[in-house]
């Protein structure tokens, strides 16, 4: 071989092996994250390209990170981690230095809130659907620890919990039914927690546990999730569990004996499995106070656990096995008398001349002393929990998300339903044990570059018991005086009806199937179009049985047929199937990417619905069991929007709403002692419309946010409606056409805002931090039939914390919430019978306190 092909040779090896080093070099990208306040690096940032599904890794705990074997540009990545923004970053050529790469910590970041309420990961301004969104560690801060706190954050939510089983929640006023609850009812607001839905509205009372976000969409929402809802959705999503090792302890003290403890802890059991434990504990002394037993009422005694566990053995497939259990033992939700009302019955049966026949005399009327003298236990005992299976998996473009689970509730009340010393309505107990299953199973993904898509099928299986003794009424030895309707001296008959009382048994057993979809078409540059249907099928089954028992025992045709009038055997049961269609089209206009205007027709129902209480009796004592069957409640929806970022940091949001609702479905109260709970009817037409606003804005050290509602609900046709308490007497059924909805003020807003500045508290570097939180609401009716008399009045509360805040260390805070210690109601409530007494929830007085944090 000749020295010059030798020599070329040598050149052709050289030459190649550079190449491949150069090659390689280029193809090897090193970067560096950054947190953008303090510039400190951040361990475990995943990093995933958006086009290589099998290219992700995580940034080492410098913060460190290598992208090897790069062969196009540009190139796409999306940098995640909790509690920071999640950013899309788009590298454009190699680059010759290390790349830097800064993050936004979630609690200073506004204007990139990553929601899943289309059920996929997308900016909170960019989803064409009304929704407010709020943190863990805004509620946790704010004390917004169960949805009646947070209705203070979101003016748009209405909610109301005499008891946890006798709880209303609603979104622009629709959703559940106003008062006392009944069970052969759906919800109208889903809520659902990491994907499962609870049926029972006691959920809803529940302390949140691990909270990452809440969302709260507004609106019908049957073409995205599972169960179909009228009115909106809460949408819960709770920390998942960590490959790294981390957590939380907490503990709050406060005035009337306040104590909150919380713990979080996360971390890999092995390479491929990771858990989080998670729980809480709340106790506190009661607000109101029982001069007959000199005992505190409404206290709070409360436990809740929840434990994950995560299986991730690639990429593509993630499972998460998942239990909780929530505890409640209270000595709660007694009511305060608040006024006496005069009504259109005789004399002899108004509720001052009864309680002075009696030898009774009522407490001053001053609610706001917060005392009573009742003689019943006020008792509130709730066990609820339950398993689920998530699993999702990476296919295609898209991803198939499999949520399984079951869950449990059980209830066991006493209430003193007569709210007074006197033994007349001696027992109102309502034990009840409920059990649901439920499977969804959902794709959602890109099926090219213009379209994509939500595509699922959902079932949910329900039964419900009353507990083995029954649901009791009882009378007691002075409710003949309450119940008497005659000035016949039979009425007086000593012991005709102490200890008379009914058990009643009711059965349910239901189910709910779905297919659903929803399609977003990206049709031009700057239109996009919406599609969405559902098709949902609707089976329930009740069987209602309710005997009579004690009393005076005789064979006195007179006396029996006075017994028969308080309290009667009553038995019906009725089953019924429905097949609905609903769906919606939203038009979505960005002409550019700081605007998002968007215009929504949707249509949505609530399903047929059963009593479950109890029907009312003709004059004869049949059964109308005409009204055992509620149709379903059917929605005709508009509602146009604007989501705007003007300038940066600064968010303005502006939406219109009309909706038209057919067959409203309303629970109505009457004088009938054996339908204490009242009954389920048809409003024939309502109306709901309104206007909402949303601003937030960030600026140095300053956040601000202000939501206002301005909510219009009426009953456009309501002609056979039960009276209000006052016309009790007149005529049975009455015409409210034109009257308010209850629960609905007219007015509703919340603004606040947050201060900090860096600094330096026990050789830890943080924030200290001042904050202040106003809501605000205008009258509105605590009546299904408008009421001159159970109207409350309207309100501003506002609460405050201060302290130092430390990303890992000890954070301290001190708050207070209700500073003026402002008197208001939650609700009013009429005595059963309707005798002319009414009573109040009242709202919680001042309280203060002071909080102690440690993140590891």
């Amino acid at each position: 071989m000749s020295k010059n092909s030798i020599l070329l040779k040598k050149i052709t090896f050289i030459f190649f092996t550079f190449s491949f080093i150069h090659s390689f070099a280029q193809n090897s990208i090193y970067g560096k994250i950054l947190d953008s306040i303090n510039n400190k690096p951040i361990s475990s940032v995943k990093i995933s390209s958006k086009y290589d599904k099998s290219l992700s890794l995580q940034t080492d705990q410098n913060g460190n990170f290598v992208l090897n074997n790069i062969n196009e540009f540009p190139s796409e990545f999306k940098i995640q981690k909790n509690g920071f923004e999640t950013r899309s970053y788009l590298i454009k050529e190699n680059p010759s230095d290390t790349l830097i790469v800064k993050l936004l910590p979630k609690d200073l970041e506004i204007t990139e809130v990553i929601v899943t309420a289309r059920r996929r990961e997308e900016t909170a301004q960019q989803v064409p659907i009304p929704i407010s969104v709020i943190s863990g560690k805004k509620a946790e801060e704010t004390g917004a620890f169960n949805v009646n706190r947070l209705k203070e954050l979101v003016p748009s939510v209405q909610f109301y919990s005499s008891t946890p089983r006798n709880t209303s929640l609603s979104i622009r006023g629709l959703g559940s039914t106003f008062g006392l609850t009944n069970d052969g009812l759906d919800p109208g607001v889903g809520f659902y927690v990491d994907g499962v839905y609870y049926a029972r509205p006691a959920a809803t009372t529940l302390d949140f546990v691990d909270i990452e976000r809440i969302e709260v969409l507004r609106g019908p929402q049957g073409t995205l999730f599972g169960k179909n809802t009228t009115a909106g959705t809460f949408n819960v999503t709770t920390k998942q569990p960590s490959f790294t090792t981390g957590g939380t302890a907490e503990i709050s003290y406060g005035n009337y004996g306040f104590i909150q403890a919380k713990t979080s802890v996360t971390g890999a059991i092995s390479d491929k499995f990771a858990n989080r434990f998670s729980a809480s504990g709340t106790h506190r002394d009661g607000t109101i106070y029982n001069s007959r037993t000199s005992q505190d009422l409404n206290d709070i005694n409360s436990i809740a656990l929840r434990d994950q566990l995560l299986y991730e053995p690639n990429e593509n497939l993630k499972i998460i096995l998942a239990a909780d259990y929530n505890r409640l033992r209270a000595d709660g939700y007694a009511q305060v008398i608040a006024g006496v009302v005069t009504t259109k019955r005789a004399a002899y049966r108004q509720f001052n001349n009864i309680i002075s026949d009696l030898g009774y005399k009522l407490p001053a009327i001053d609610p706001f002393n917060r005392t009573v003298d009742t003689d019943t236990p006020w008792k509130a005992e709730q066990d609820m929990g339950g398993i689920s299976l998530n699993a999702e998996y990476n296919l295609g473009k898209g991803k198939i998300v499999s949520t399984s689970a079951w869950r449990f509730w059980n209830w066991n009340p006493s209430n003193d339903r007569d709210f007074t010393g006197l033994s007349a309505l001696a027992k109102s107990q309502a034990p009840s044990k409920h059990q649901q299953w439920s499977q969804e199973i959902r794709w959602s993904g890109n099926l090219n570059e213009k379209l994509s898509g939500v595509f699922g099928v959902f079932g949910i299986w329900q039964r419900l018991r009353a507990d083995k003794d029954g649901q009791i009424e009882e009378a007691g030895k002075d409710q003949w005086r309450f119940s008497q309707s005659s000035t016949s001296a039979l009425w007086a008959t000593p012991g005709l009806l102490d200890g008379y009382g009914i058990k009643t048994y009711p059965s349910l057993d239901s189910f709910s199937g779905a297919v659903f979809g929803q399609l977003d078409w990206t049709f031009s540059e700057k239109f996009s179009l919406l599609p969405g249907v559902r098709i949902n099928y609707d089976k329930k089954e009740i069987d209602f049985k309710r005997t009579t028992y004690g009393g005076l025992q005789t064979t006195d045709a007179a006396l029996i047929k006075l017994k028969n009038s308080v309290y009667s055997d009553q038995q019906y049961n009725a089953s019924i199937d429905n097949t609905n269609f609903s769906g919606q089209l939203t038009l979505a206009y960005k002409p550019t990417k700081n605007y998002n205007l968007f215009g929504t027709f949707s249509t949505g129902f609530k399903p047929v619905g059963l009593n479950l209480n109890g029907i009312p009796t003709n004059t004869d004592g049949r059964a109308m069991t005409e009204l055992a069957v509620v149709k379903p409640e059917r929605i005709m929806h508009y509602e146009l929007g604007l989501k705007s970022q003007p300038f940066r940091n600064f968010i303005f949001n502006l939406t219109l709403f009309n909706s038209s609702i057919k067959d409203y479905q309303v629970q109505v109260q009457t004088a009938d002692l054996s339908i204490n709970r009242g009954y389920l009817a048809n409003a024939e037409k309502a109306r709901v419309r309104g206007v909402e606003t949303d601003i937030s804005y960030t600026f140095s050290n300053l956040n601000f946010y202000s939501n206002l509602a301005y909510t219009e609900a009426i009953y456009k046709k309501f002609t056979n409606a039960t009276p209000a308490l006052e016309n009790t007497g007149g005529p049975t059924f009455v015409d409210i056409s034109g009257g308010v909805l209850p629960g609905v003020s007219r007015w509703a807003g919340s603004t606040g805002g947050e201060i900090n500045f860096s600094g330096k508290l026990l050789n830890y570097n943080g924030d200290y931090f001042f904050a202040l939180d106003s809501y605000y609401r205008s009258t509105f009716s605590s009546s299904a039939t408008p009421s001159q008399f159970l109207n409350i009045s309207g309100y501003a509360l506002f609460n405050s914390r201060f302290g130092f805040r430390v990303r890992q260390g000890v954070t301290t805070y001190l708050w207070v919430r209700n500073i003026f210690n402002r008197d208001y109601f939650e609700q009013l409530l009429p005595g059963a019978g309707n005798a002319g007494q009414y009573a109040a929830v009242l709202g919680d007085p001042r309280t203060y306190g002071v909080t102690i944090k440690y993140n590891f």
